[in-house]
Parts: C-alpha cells; sequence; structure tokens
C-alpha cells in the first residue's frame, strides 16, 4: 500500500479528538514522536489496518470537536489507520454532516424536504439567516426525522462535548435560540407526543412509549421486558427462528422479504463470525418510526438484537444510526450501557452461557446508506456505496462474513411474536402480511405522529385518525420512493398486497397528507432534488438519469405546467432506464412518486 501523507499538521486539538477514540499512537509511525526503535522496525501496521471501521467514527470525532475535518486531522487519522489519505477524503466528502472546508463551530440544519416545506420552511430558512449572526452557518437540509413537529432544525455546536440542540415546530426565534444557546434551547418533547396513540389499550409495538421510562431498565422490565429473551433460551436458536418463519414476520423497511428466511439462510452457514446490523438510518423522507421507537422504548431493540443474535449465531451486532438522531442515539446508548453493566449483554447474557454485545455506529447523512450493503461499507470504513449481488448479505455481509440486516421495526415485532407465540401473532391482519404495522403519518392532518394499525386497516381509517383535513388533494404512500393515491382511493387496504394491487407501494409505512393549498409541481420537484443529491453517483443510469429528471421538472415547474408533453415523454424515458439498469434501489424507485403524480393526479395536464 502506497501512503502519500501531506505537509500540514494537526492542531492539538484536533489530535486529542483522534486520540480520544483511538488511544495514543504507539510509534512515529503512527504520529508519535520519533524514537530510535521506529528507525529500525515499523511497529503496527498491520494492527492498524485491522480497525480500517473505525474511519468513521474517526471522522465524527474530528468533526464533532472541532466543526469541520482539515487535511492536516484527515491526515493524522490516516496515519493512525494507514488508509491512504486519497480514500479518506472520499469516504469524509460523502457524507452532508462533514466538511472539509472550514466553517462556524455552529452549524444549524434546516429541514426543507416535504413535511417541512409544506409547513413553511421557506419563510423560516429566511427568518433565521437574517436572525443569526456571522457565528454560525445554516445548511439547508433534507429531512430530520420530525416530521410530527414540521418545521424542525438542528443545531449542532462542535466542541468537547458535541452540543445538540433541537427546535420542532420551529420559529425563526427558537431556531436562533437553538444556534447560538443550545443549553438555554426548550427541552424537546416526550417521545410519546409523537404517538397520538400512546397508552391506549391493544397496542403492541407502541404499548411501552408514553408508559415506561425510557432511561430505566426496572421499569422496562416490569413492563414485560426481557420476557421474549426468557422465551428464547427456552426454544433454542432453532426454535427461535421456527416462531419467526411461522408468524410470516417480514421486513418492515419497505423490502418485505421473509425475515425467518434470511434468519436460517445466515444461521446455516458454516463460515463465522455471523454479524447483526439493525438498520436504523431511517432517511426517507417523512420517516421517523424507528426514532420513535429508539427515543421511547430503546430497551426493546437491544432485548430484540439480543434474540435476533442468539438466533443466528451472532456475537457481536451493530447499530448503524442516524447521524441527525442526537437523543435517540443517547437514549440507546445509555440502555446498551444499562443492559451491559446487568448482565442483559456481554460475555454470558443472563447466566446463559451465550455472549453478544452491541455497537453504535452513526452515520453522517446518507440516504443511500439505508440500502444494505452500502452500510456495510460505512461500517467498514469506505464510501457508502451499494455493493452488486450475488453474493448477498447472507452469504458475504459485514467484513465479509454472513450477516443478518434488519430495521428497527422488524426487529421489535420479533418480541411479541415470542411472547404471544407465532400463531396468535400471525392471527392479527392478513394471511399475507400479518402482525401490527407502524405508520408515518404527516402533512395536512391534525394529528401528525406514528400509528399502529393491524395490516388489512384501510387507508382512509387510518387518516380518520390522524384527523385528515377535508380539502385533501393527494395521499404520498411510502415516502419520496412511493407513489401518489387519490383522495377517491381511500379504501386501498394498507397491507404490501393490497397497494401493490393498486398500483403503489407500502414502502416503509410513510402516509403523507396534502391539501389543495400544497402546489403539486414544486413537490415534485423537491422529491426529484431529494434523489438528485442522495444518488452516490456510482452507477450511470441513477448519476445521469436523477440530474434529468430534476431539469425536466425544472423547466415544467418554469413554464407552470404549459406544453409539458415533451418534458412529460423524456421524463418517462429517463425512468424508464433509472428502474432497469440502477443498481439500487435508490434509482429504481427515484421515478415512482413523479411517475404516479402524472398518471393518477394528472399533475402537468
Amino acid at each position: 500500500m502506497d501512503l502519500h501523507f501531506g505537509d500540514s499538521k494537526p492542531t492539538d486539538e484536533e489530535r486529542a479528538a483522534v486520540d480520544a477514540l483511538l488511544g495514543p499512537p504507539e510509534s512515529s509511525w503512527e504520529g508519535a514522536d520519533r524514537s530510535d526503535a521506529d528507525l529500525r522496525w515499523a511497529r503496527g501496521g498491520r494492527e492498524a489496518r485491522d480497525r480500517r471501521d473505525l474511519l468513521l467514527p474517526g471522522l465524527h470525532a474530528i468533526n464533532d470537536r472541532i466543526g469541520w475535518i482539515s487535511e492536516g486531522a484527515l491526515g493524522y487519522l490516516c496515519r493512525r489507520l494507514t488508509v491512504p489519505p486519497a480514500e479518506a477524503y472520499g469516504v469524509a466528502t460523502f457524507y452532508a454532516m462533514f466538511s472539509v472546508e472550514p466553517r462556524p463551530a455552529t452549524v444549524l440544519h434546516v429541514c426543507t424536504d416535504l413535511a417541512c416545506t409544506a409547513a413553511g420552511a421557506s419563510a423560516l430558512c429566511a427568518g433565521v439567516e437574517t436572525g443569526l449572526g456571522p457565528g454560525a452557518h445554516v445548511e439547508r437540509s433534507p429531512c430530520l426525522g420530525l416530521c410530527e413537529r414540521a418545521p424542525a432544525a438542528l443545531a449542532i455546536r462542535a466542541g468537547d462535548p458535541v452540543r445538540t440542540a433541537v427546535a420542532a415546530p420551529a420559529t425563526a426565534r427558537t431556531a436562533v435560540l437553538a444556534a447560538t444557546s443550545p443549553d438555554s434551547a426548550p427541552e424537546e418533547p416526550p417521545a410519546a407526543m409523537a404517538v397520538p396513540q400512546a397508552g391506549q389499550d391493544g397496542l403492541v409495538l407502541l404499548k411501552r412509549i408514553g408508559v415506561v421510562d425510557p432511561s430505566s431498565l426496572d421499569d422496562y422490565r416490569a413492563h414485560g421486558g426481557y420476557t421474549a429473551l426468557r422465551h428464547a433460551f427456552g426454544l433454542g436458536p432453532a426454535g427461535v427462528i421456527r416462531e419467526v418463519t411461522d408468524s410470516g414476520l417480514v421486513g418492515r423497511g419497505g423490502a418485505a422479504f421473509p425475515t425467518g428466511r434470511k434468519w436460517q439462510a445466515t444461521a446455516s452457514q458454516p463460515d463465522r463470525p455471523h454479524y447483526l446490523v439493525c438498520n436504523a438510518d431511517e432517511s426517507e423522507p417523512d420517516t421517523f418510526k424507528d426514532r420513535v421507537l429508539m427515543e421511547g422504548d430503546p430497551y426493546s431493540l437491544v432485548e430484540a438484537m439480543t434474540i435476533a443474535a442468539y438466533a443466528i449465531g451472532a456475537h457481536r451486532g451493530f447499530v448503524y444510526l442516524r447521524g441527525e438522531y442526537p437523543r435517540a442515539a443517547r437514549r440507546l446508548q445509555h440502555a446498551v450501557d444499562q443492559a451491559r453493566a446487568r448482565g442483559f449483554l456481554g460475555d454470558d447474557v443472563l447466566g446463559q452461557g451465550f455472549a453478544f454485545d452491541v455497537e453504535i455506529r452513526r452515520g453522517a447523512g446518507a440516504y443511500i446508506c439505508g440500502e444494505e450493503t452500502a452500510l456495510f461499507n460505512s461500517i467498514e470504513g469506505y464510501r457508502g456505496e451499494p455493493r452488486s449481488k450475488p453474493p448477498f448479505p447472507v452469504e458475504e455481509g459485514l467484513f465479509g462474513k454472513p450477516t443478518v440486516e434488519n430495521n428497527v421495526e422488524t426487529l421489535v415485532n420479533v418480541l411479541p411474536i415470542l411472547t404471544m407465540g407465532a400463531p396468535a401473532y400471525a392471527a392479527t391482519g392478513t394471511e399475507r402480511s400479518t402482525g401490527p404495522k407502524l405508520f408515518c403519518v404527516s402533512g395536512s392532518v391534525a394529528r401528525p405522529g406514528v400509528y399502529e394499525l393491524p395490516f388489512g386497516a384501510t387507508l382512509g381509517e387510518l387518516l380518520q385518525l390522524a384527523g385528515v383535513r377535508e380539502n385533501l388533494r393527494a395521499v404520498l404512500l411510502g415516502g419520496a420512493a412511493g407513489g401518489f393515491v387519490r383522495p377517491d382511493e381511500l379504501g386501498i387496504p394498507l397491507t404490501f398486497e393490497g397497494t401493490r394491487e393498486a398500483g403503489t407501494t407500502l414502502g416503509s409505512g410513510v402516509v403523507m397528507a396534502f391539501d389543495d393549498t400544497v402546489p403539486l409541481p414544486r413537490l415534485l420537484l423537491r422529491i426529484a432534488q431529494f434523489f438528485r443529491d442522495e444518488s452516490c453517483g456510482q452507477c450511470v443510469p441513477c448519476r445521469v438519469g436523477t440530474v434529468r429528471q430534476e431539469e425536466a421538472l425544472h423547466r415544467i415547474v418554469a413554464r407552470t405546467g404549459a406544453d409539458a408533453a415533451g418534458d412529460v415523454a423524456l421524463l418517462r424515458e429517463v425512468g424508464r432506464a433509472m428502474r432497469d439498469a440502477s443498481i439500487c434501489g435508490l434509482g429504481q424507485t427515484a421515478w415512482n412518486a413523479v411517475e404516479s403524480a402524472i398518471d393518477r393526479l394528472g399533475a402537468y395536464e
């Protein structure tokens, strides 16, 4: 490996940030003072290369402490990990939350995505830029996952420690306060405020939110916590997989792959070790259910991951958590620490001779890292670009080993499966879509938030719970990668098969309602801008297609929809190319919402 380092040196603060993560350097080859021994042999190279996966945490450490990543800081981190600086630069510039150019220590991220735009994000941005001085930097951000409290802003002030503050729903005054005085900003409301059904009887996945103290392991256990794990130890790994398979549980992230089949395929692989990865990087615009679960019931995820790891024979698990979720990160880290201290994680879980531990890895603002193989690359310290399949993750996943990847909602469903039994769980919902489902409802409704309903409830029933307005114009199902439906289609059953038969998709459970005050052409343009920004650029159909899609929509908006036939024809051609030839789901679905708006809503007629 040929490593070329520049002449730039890290500051003491930058060096301290890296050393706090990696420990002090052991030799001058890693950046320590030169000694005579270092002139005779090189030490630590192999060990450093084995720690390549600490590149992303190292970048976070520098960015958190300083506010941006200088050439000297990047070079020092690369010396410590024996990573070529050119590769590390490619990683650092891949993520939206990092900067390799000088910027103020305080960055205020103002969401300008769908729900926040509909709630007045443009006026908020204008007010914030007027009210903030030169000591802060304002960034127009994609979705922050705070859609039930739109418009939203997230302030991050670099330092030791880094400080964060959320303003949602934000005004110019509260957003400026969050940026200038994060310690004085109003405290975020409890997670239960995002659950309009909180405390109601009959809830399964949301039953503890608003009822238990999310910081208390004892309170979690008093409300049924760790009952499922004890059942799992009684069943054995094969028995757990059988229960999950018989329950009919499928992935809740949008792909709807049978969970039991994925677990069985991984468990049967002779190659070791096996890994478990929880995908908590829900970056789909207007998706926030996993955030609410982690903030309101974090121990349930820790318990569910322990069960999954026991079933597949994994002894190490990772939670890949959105970088824009500071409160979820704190709550989940506290839950992991408490579980470890009390024997629910570690070398001998509950005295059963099973070893398992969880590590939290923060993302840094890249929607593409929600794709499982891009997520693996990100954890390993590479650019978060999807891999070609096969091989599939159950064969070669994280670090090239058999890996199960599930999102938060999927994993938390394992708890009721084991406590109530697979037959009882499967009796909820429909034959092909079993169990309860979480829906993220936002937009033109009176009570936005996370709702739990059994599969099979209709779209109209869900919107009635949320208090939909009378002047409803359209509903977006499945988020930016989903599709629009008309107000006369509210009888669509909310199941995977029901939405598919209706020519749309359920996706991860996003339901956005729009009334007739929302300008649909500009909404579609914002969706196109999102996919253009979030394309990793690895494959030509997506890299070029998302740009051409946005350009065509810009032309249509500029003409206010007049004479749009030529651009609509171009959009169809580009959309088909992206759908057929893109490597991953981002490019394959980037045209979905625009296509449905044209065909179902007559957007440009």
